[in-house]
């Protein structure tokens, strides 16, 4: 679906905006790009079971690449998106991006979708001394490299601080659970964090009464939801990827199962939204189409843009959140940190994020904790009536509550 130009630049200009949906912010009117293309070069699952995903990446991409031109390139040069199709693979990322860096000569790199075609992706970028921005790593630990910088703003040790987050929400209801059942998918990033679940849980004094997992690629969650039924939780922490949540809930409904507290890793929040045995999910989110998220003239911009181009993409959630704004700020940081050394070297830029904390729509990031990671800036949103809205912490909630 080509990118509508007009629709984009009218949505900035009912803000009083130039085609600024940008991390810094002096905005000029810019000449038109000349001379050689700015080459960032990197790869999405276009195709294989993380496509649904990775396409809400893709769509950002080309938003921001477009707007970036119309606004006079980076170093008044055009930029070029030399993007590749991973397939969903991580042994096929470590390859495009081999061929990006030694055959494509990219100039920058941008990191994939999913922790394990990243961590791929990153041992390239160190092998050729690269920095690598990218927006959707989920286990920071793994992190090695002193010039990678995530966008997704989860600090370094999210399997603690997200399930702290999600049972301090819940102990302040009026439902406080006493039980937990901890299920999770074996795929590396949501096992982890399972993981972490189960720890955080056991030291808040909560009684685990059941703990399952299941093979990537599963699609038979019957004895699952069985299972679950029968140790019948206050909670369930899911550790799910995409539509496994769905799936699961599927399930329990066939059974005549509705989890009374139910909170999902990673789902796919289109599908989960129009679901109604998904009423009262969970999930955690760093931006919302919604006060105060949208309280800035950018953040506004980029989710009024968002929601008409993937209206027009046919998109299942058309409202944009943590995938749409972690693959915006990703570009974000790249931009800001071009305009600021004046240059594409790999080494300045990577000194300059370090050292500095970069505007985007998630608010403020900042890359001086264990492996370039800086504060976690998760919120926990869940469906009410056909919505997602955010419920904690308070001062983002504008007004909802946790329903239990």
């Amino acid at each position: 679906m080509p990118f509508q130009r007009r629709s984009f630049l009218s949505a900035l200009a009912a803000l009083g905006l130039p085609a600024l949906p940008v991390a810094g912010a002096h905005a000029q009117a810019a000449a038109a790009p000349t001379g050689t293309p700015v080459r960032i070069g990197g790869s999405l699952a276009l195709t294989g079971p993380l496509a649904p995903t990775a396409t809400i990446h893709k769509l950002v991409g080309d938003m921001y690449v477009e707007s970036l031109n119309q606004r006079g390139g980076l170093l008044g040069r055009p930029v070029e998106w030399v993007l590749k199709d991973d397939q969903s693979k991580p042994e096929l990322t470590r390859t495009l991006y081999e061929q990006l860096v030694t055959g494509d000569k990219v100039d920058l790199l941008i990191g994939p979708y999913a922790t394990g075609a990243i961590l791929s992706a990153m041992g390239v970028a160190q092998r050729y001394n690269k920095t690598l921005v990218h927006h959707t790593f989920g286990i920071p630990s793994l992190a090695k490299y002193e010039q990678q910088f995530p966008a997704w703003s989860m600090g370094p040790e999210p399997q603690v601080t997200v399930p702290n987050m999600v049972l301090d929400a819940l102990a302040a209801s009026s439902k406080p659970p006493k039980t937990i059942a901890v299920l999770t998918s074996k795929f590396p990033s949501v096992q982890f964090m399972s993981y972490g679940a189960r720890e955080v849980a056991k030291k808040r004094g909560l009684q685990e009464v059941l703990f399952l997992e299941w093979d990537i690629g599963n699609r038979d969650f019957g004895p699952i939801a069985g299972r679950v039924k029968e140790a019948n939780p206050d909670f369930i922490w899911n550790g799910v990827l995409g539509l496994e949540g769905n799936q699961l809930l599927d399930a329990m409904k066939k059974i005549d199962y509705q989890p009374r507290q139910h909170f999902y890793m990673y789902p796919a929040p289109g599908p989960m939204l129009k679901a109604p045995e998904a009423a009262n999910a969970l999930t955690v989110t760093i931006f919302e189409d919604q006060p105060p998220f949208t309280s800035t003239p950018i953040a506004a911009a980029f989710a009024k843009s968002f929601n008409e181009r993937a209206t027009q993409a046919n998109l299942p959630d058309t409202h944009a959140e943590t995938q749409a704004a972690a693959s915006f700020a990703a570009w974000q940081i790249i931009e800001a940190a071009v305009i600021a050394t004046r240059s594409l070297d790999d080494k300045k830029i990577a000194d300059w994020i370090k050292a500095n904390q970069v505007d985007t729509i998630e608010g403020k990031l900042r890359f001086n904790e264990k492996g370039n990671f800086g504060a976690d800036l998760s919120k926990l949103k869940q469906v009410q009536n056909g919505r997602w809205v955010v419920v904690w912490p308070a001062e983002f909630s504008n007004g909802a509550k946790l329903s239990v």
